[in-house]
């Protein structure tokens, strides 16, 4: 195969060799051109995990390392990003009380937040519902998010974070409070209208704008891969296809890819993006 000109880096991509395809997904996004992947951890009852201490989220994140490993052998470069998944407050409240279930969430990141010091990963992961709760759990998962926030900013690193649809203004303030940079703090699946910074779904129509406009931004697929629902969000290769379409038709050039997947990645993640 030949050597790529350009990077492709996917921001927020699933790789589970249980549950789905695993490696051979990783090796549809390198045949399609993709370079590099940021692997985020998913949500512990999706492997199996019933954590009752921040401990038990270990089992999660050394899967998720172990996964990395095994994607690395396909060529592709992998960042490990680390969290609890904001829907897990919904699912420990079947077994616990309201501020249990935010405790052990914080305990779960405290305990992502050592992979991240220690460099076996790169960044963090949090959010809130995305869906309609009460107040009282949205409060308590905004207490989750604010620890996530400073744990990131401990650790000098980005925050992936998963959340409403929409601006997410408020997070700016959160950010600020805990000392991390709101150029760090990732909003997965991105509107245009969010301060923070964007990851968009790679068929977000406005790229070509936000290129012309000089906006940092990143792309991502959310694929989760899961045999139940194939292809959610969008497939593995989507990325380097929709990149190479944007290409293709004028829309970006080879300098904006340079931008987009090496520089812009390396800023918001401190990580070294190079070809090999």
């Amino acid at each position: 195969m030949r050597s790529p000109v350009y990077p492709i880096t996917d921001d927020h991509i699933h790789i589970d060799p249980v549950n789905g395809r695993g490696v051979e997904a990783a090796k549809d996004f390198f045949r399609a051109g993709g370079t590099h992947i940021f692997l985020v951890s998913k949500p512990s009852w999706s492997l199996g995990v019933h954590p009752v201490c921040g401990a038990d989220y270990a089992r999660v994140f050394d899967e998720t390392i172990r996964v990395a490993g095994m994607v690395a052998e396909t060529g592709v470069v992998v960042f490990p990003v680390l969290g609890v998944h904001p829907a897990e407050i919904g699912r420990l409240t079947e077994r616990m009380s309201l501020r249990e279930a935010a405790d052990l969430m914080m305990a779960g990141l405290d305990c992502a937040a050592q992979y991240v010091k220690e460099g076996t990963a790169v960044a963090l992961k949090s959010g809130r519902p995305h869906y309609p709760v009460e107040e009282e759990v949205m409060a308590l998962s905004n207490e989750v998010l604010a620890h996530a926030l400073f744990l990131a900013a401990d650790c000098s690193c980005a925050l992936q974070i998963h959340a409403e649809s929409g601006p997410c203004s408020d997070v700016v303030r959160m950010a600020r409070e805990a000392g991390i940079p709101v150029e760090r703090v990732v909003k997965h699946y991105a509107t245009p209208d969010t301060p923070l910074h964007p990851s968009f779904i790679a068929k977000y129509e406005g790229i070509a704008d936000l290129v012309r406009s000089g906006r940092p931004f990143t792309l991502e697929s959310d694929y989760m891969d899961e045999n139940s629902r194939p292809g959610a969000v969008i497939g593995p290769k989507s990325v380097p296809r929709y990149t190479k379409k944007l290409l293709e038709a004028g829309l970006i050039t080879e300098d904006d890819c340079h931008r987009i997947h090496g520089e812009t990645v390396q800023k918001v993640y401190g990580v070294d993006i190079t070809l090999a």
